[in-house]
């Protein structure tokens, strides 16, 4: 069979890698790191994500670890799939990805394919050299945080960049996409790099649209929640929609690609007048927790923060709205809690072993990451340690009305408080 390579072996690494091996390929897992490798030979992994430890230990027999580029020169396919890293304003530094390429191209065999998996600008793949354009390829990575092990397994397509998208694909690397049973779309690479930022917008435009509609929800007296099952009945928009309002765009991935297209509009004179909408619609909502806090709450309160990753079932906490939020926050007493990432983040805030702890004495509580456990939270339990009446819950995990029978003043995207 195949053999295949991952260099890479960050988030999107080591997810893609043990997907390849759950579909029966030979895989080695390459990092330029010896202490990474060593950690994934301990079975620690690198990131958070739910269903990858079973998924590694389960195709374990598949996956091979290892910081020796030589052992690339065995694979047919050798695929660059190392996180892009962006900096506080969500500009990628493409050193890391190029420094892995030159790293790993001089070892690959003669017939070898090497496939570029990392979230790259058009123009990207047609610049690497060193390689002939019929084992170059570039493909579009679609995983979501916290379902990454999901969208690796099933996914719904490949994209393809390719020299010239009228040829057939190597029959190794043609194998490795058959095996997950879906669609490939095979073009050229600037149409490819292009299609992800595509996606991406999509996307931002549907959070948007939640987004300001959920806030006229809130001035008006509507409820969005009401409204949310009638624009999914629209076969225009659709079941799968994103329609939930949010906190603003967090994780780095989405706004780099917002700036990557504000960067092509200012060098080639198109119109990036709607990103500049939606950049301004995020840091609105980002600062939604803070906007009712300040108004409700006196200077001398003690504020419980749930959640510190910038969503649940993730460790990363890239532009995450609770840092936002506790940025605003720093002098005053609070106390933070979060299933995975760690309070020290926080230098400034206390520490709490669990949810309820964390609400205790609080004079309002702010659940800004939806973690599931978090639903679990009971409306006598809370009002039995907390000393004030205000909770913030954005995403709807806590039973508002209860809450607001108990005494509390509740607060939610997309409503009116109760």
């Amino acid at each position: 069979m195949t053999s295949v390579a991952f260099a890479g072996m960050t988030h999107l690494g080591i997810n893609s890698a043990a997907a390849t091996a759950a579909h029966g390929f030979q895989v080695l897992c390459f990092d330029p790191d010896p202490e990474r490798i060593a950690a994934l030979e301990r079975g620690e992994l690198p990131v958070v994500e739910p269903g990858l430890a079973e998924l590694v230990a389960e195709h374990r027999a598949r996956l091979v670890f290892t910081a020796d580029p030589a052992r690339l020169a065995a694979c047919d396919v050798v695929t660059i799939a190392a996180d892009v890293p962006t900096d506080d304003e969500a500009n990628s530094d493409l050193g890391p990805i190029h420094a892995l390429i030159e790293a790993v191209a001089p070892r690959l065999k003669p017939d070898a394919v090497l496939v570029v998996l990392c979230q790259v600008p058009p123009g990207f793949t047609r610049a690497l050299g060193g390689l002939p354009p019929e084992r170059l390829y570039y493909q579009v990575e679609t995983l979501i945080f916290g379902r990454a092990v999901e969208r690796a397994m099933q996914p719904e397509r490949f994209i393809v960049g390719c020299a010239d998208p009228a040829q057939p694909l190597p029959p190794a690397y043609a194998e490795v996409l058959g095996a997950f049973g879906c669609p490939i779309l095979p073009m050229r690479y600037e149409s490819a790099e292009l299609a992800k930022i595509s996606i991406n917008f999509c996307l931002v435009a549907a959070v948007t649209v939640a987004n300001t509609l959920a806030e006229v929800s809130e001035a008006v007296g509507a409820d969005w929640s009401e409204i949310v099952p009638a624009l999914k009945l629209d076969r225009r928009i659709g079941p799968y929609a994103y329609l939930a309002p949010g906190l603003g765009i967090s994780g780095g991935n989405l706004e780099r690609d917002l700036l990557t297209v504000l960067g092509i509009a200012d060098r080639q004179g198109t119109d990036g007048g709607v990103v500049r909408a939606w950049l301004d619609n995020s840091k609105r909502r980002k600062d939604w927790c803070w906007q009712v806090l300040s108004r409700e709450l006196a200077a001398d309160a003690t504020v419980a923060v749930l959640g510190l990753a910038y969503k649940e079932n993730t460790h990363s906490t890239k532009n995450s709205p609770a840092l936002a939020l506790l940025a605003h926050l720093k002098g005053r007493r609070v106390r933070v809690h979060d299933p995975v990432v760690p309070a020290s983040v926080v230098p400034f805030a206390e520490a709490a072993p669990d949810p309820l702890a964390c609400a205790e004495g609080a004079d309002a509580l702010v659940v800004v990451t939806p973690w599931p456990e978090y639903r679990s939270l009971a409306v006598p339990d809370l009002a039995r340690v907390m000393r004030g009446r205000l909770v913030l819950d954005p995403y709807r995990l806590l039973d508002g009305t209860a809450l607001a029978a108990a005494g509390f003043r509740y607060h939610t995207l997309g409503r009116p408080p109760l």
